[in-house]
């Protein structure tokens, strides 16, 4: 088969197709015929060794895919032939993949294997850090940075399904035009966000900040949060891990709260399934659908990687294989 292949950790233009043996399906295994594949900022890492998670290479990144079951457990509720979504943690670039069941997903019927690519690391990471860490209530307000990427529109997505009031960071005009139709209900520009969102909520601030940014936007996130507020800290694409003076959390008993969707799951690896089935009404019902961005073919997968690693995309960046 053909696969995307991490020769060596020297960046997303290293990456190269190759011919490439295809996989067996071990016990509790599903082989997927991938049609799409999501590209998701991890995958960036793993071409430099940066990320949590270091095989050694040759290796084929893709942490989402979407496709068709070849084979499946007797006992997995799947046959050949089902749609589906899944999160093999890596090695969905390829046109073959073997994931373990429990991160395998049924799709909706309206969802496009394109929408689907989209779906298992943003979506259920938003899902874990809204609802377990942030305990969001319908009627707060939420503060996504990065709104127009495939974290940030998840989270805009998913915290307006969920009764939330959304406003969006962003870094450009052509960005806030992604995060509002992703459903941000206000856009406001990177370059002094905290003014404008005092001045949107009446100075009270916000509830809830989903921050996969990090960097010096960090304290004036803090200081955007309402009392009782919580800062969700999901991810670092700012470059600059940033630090927290913790008499600020005194000030109006706000909280900042880490989300290692990754690190939480891995020792409950059935809580993926429990996300997804929260998430099924959201889908078949059109409440949360990725946002279409750039898709790529499967000898693009450098170009598609280098939208992340620059901060250029907008929407999904996905990966066509069928």
């Amino acid at each position: 088969m053909r696969a995307v292949q991490v020769s060596t950790l020297d960046g997303p233009r290293s990456v190269a197709v190759a011919e490439v043996d295809d996989p067996q399906a071990g016990p509790g295994q599903v082989l997927i015929e991938v049609h799409e594949a999501g590209v998701a900022y991890p995958d960036v890492l793993l071409t430099r060794g940066e990320y949590q998670l270091r095989p050694e290479p040759p290796f084929s990144p893709g942490s989402e895919v979407a496709g068709v079951v070849r084979s499946a457990p007797d006992d997995s509720g799947l046959t050949a032939g089902d749609r589906v979504a899944a999160f093999p943690g890596f090695g969905g670039f390829a046109e073959l993949v073997a994931v373990d069941v429990r991160a395998v997903f049924p799709l909706p019927d309206r969802l496009s294997f394109t929408a689907a690519a989209g779906l298992p690391m943003n979506y259920l990471t938003v899902h874990f850090a809204l609802t377990r860490r942030g305990g969001l209530r319908a009627g707060e307000t939420v503060l996504v940075h990065g709104a127009a990427g495939g974290v940030g529109t998840a989270a805009v997505q998913l915290a307006r399904a969920l009764g939330a009031h959304v406003i969006a960071v962003v870094s450009t005009d052509a960005k806030a035009d992604a995060a509002r139709s992703a459903g941000a209900h206000e856009t406001v520009l990177a370059d002094g966000f905290r003014a404008r969102v005092a001045e949107l909520t009446g100075g009270r601030g916000v509830d809830i900040v989903v921050d996969p940014v990090g960097g010096d936007r960090f304290t004036d996130s803090l200081r955007s949060l309402a009392p009782e507020g919580r800062l969700l800290v999901v991810g670092f694409t700012g470059g600059e891990i940033p630090t927290v003076k913790v008499n600020r959390l005194l000030l109006n008993n706000i909280s900042v709260v880490g989300v290692g969707w990754g690190a939480f799951w891995l020792a409950r690896p059935d809580y993926l399934r429990a996300q997804w089935e929260e998430l099924l009404p959201l889908l078949e019902s059109g409440a949360i659908v990725p946002p279409p961005g750039p898709r790529h073919s499967l000898d693009e997968a450098a170009d598609a990687l280098a939208l992340l690693d620059e901060r250029r995309a907008t929407g999904k960046v996905t990966l066509r294989l069928r």
